[in-house]
């Protein structure tokens, strides 16, 4: 493939990653919209708040996501520099760590 070829075809898959960060991020801040309306109901209080935490650490995730796209960052482990496989963020956009990292992380 050409360089030309390649570059134009990396610059479609972070278009399309950037757009998918995008839309999950309208979508959960949609949902937080949603969670943080007072329903009334004391019962739901606990479950919602664990909800509302939930979401806004998603929000963190995805913001940090399309930063690093934006610098130029996006695509690299944060801790062993390695590029992340492009299957894992086609998975998971937000991804900030390579498989190996994630494992030691989490165990």
């Amino acid at each position: 493939m050409s360089t030309d070829l390649h570059h134009q075809a990396e610059q479609h898959r972070l278009t399309m990653l950037r757009q998918a960060l995008t839309d999950q991020f309208a979508t959960q801040t949609a949902r937080l919209t949603e969670l943080t309306a007072d329903t009334g109901d004391p019962a739901e209080a606990h479950t919602r708040g664990a909800l509302i935490a939930a979401t806004r650490q998603s929000l963190d995730h995805l913001a940090a996501a399309l930063r690093r796209l934006a610098e130029g960052g996006y695509g690299r482990c944060e801790r062993c520099e390695a590029a992340i496989p492009a299957e894992r963020l086609e998975v998971l956009p937000q991804a900030r760590f390579c498989v190996p990292c994630q494992q030691k992380a989490h165990g």
